[in-house]
């Protein structure tokens, strides 16, 4: 039996937050091990399986060794690991300003309200869009994000009309990110002017610096 406060981790590294609202700050990322939806731009396969068991104090240990305020828990999905919820509250009440990205697949109900929530929802060219679990937006909050990873036009005009429908942009933040590589970052500018949609466009900074590079 796995001993529930242990949580297997693929990478525990530090560099510049690459999206969301606090992009460009440094920030030390935990990436969970396990993921149950396979995307087809996933960047981080790598973590699907492998990983090293390390309990929450271990983790904690590590964390404070990058001396940064600013904590991201990712994945994979995180939330697949039930003592995930644990390791928030710990980072949270060790005085972190935490964050969790989230595929949105999974209740993030119980995530402690601390905790910022960078939450997916998948579009059809994800290849995942049925696992959208909708009833999760009545648990985000204005300091939330929700993001979609626009991989075409058919994706955008789907994004946009949930974004209206849902007055996801009366909730929290919007963030609309062009599928690296799959969708030029000028056609979806071009698409959010046009149509004056109230979302934030955002580029992933971390790969315009080190491309897919693990660890960064």
């Amino acid at each position: 039996m796995v001993n529930d406060n242990r949580l297997k981790i693929t990478e525990i590294f530090f560099s510049l937050q690459g999206e969301a609202l606090t992009v460009g700050i440094p920030t030390t990322f935990v990436r969970l091990t396990g993921c149950p939806l396979r995307c087809q731009y996933c960047d981080t396969a790598y973590a699907f399986s492998g990983g090293t068991w390390m309990n929450i104090e271990e983790i904690l240990d590590r964390v404070a060794a990058n001396n940064s305020r600013y904590v991201t828990v990712t994945g994979g999905e995180p939330l697949a690991q039930k003592a995930c919820l644990d390791l928030l509250v710990r980072l949270c009440d060790a005085d972190y300003r935490v964050s969790l990205e989230t595929s949105g697949a999974l209740d993030v109900s119980d995530v402690d309200p601390r905790v910022v929530k960078v939450m997916d929802i998948k579009t059809p060219g994800s290849g995942e869009q049925q696992r959208n679990r909708l009833e999760n937006l009545d648990a985000i909050n204005a300091q939330d994000q929700i993001k979609f990873v626009i991989c075409d036009e058919q994706d955008y005009r789907w994004s946009s009309r949930l974004v209206r429908q849902h007055q996801l942009d009366q909730r929290c933040e919007v963030l609309f990110s062009p599928s690296y590589e799959q969708l030029a970052a000028r056609e979806l500018a071009d698409w959010i002017l046009r149509d004056a949609l109230p979302v934030r466009m955002q580029m992933q900074l971390h790969k315009l610096l080190w491309g897919n590079q693990p660890g960064k």
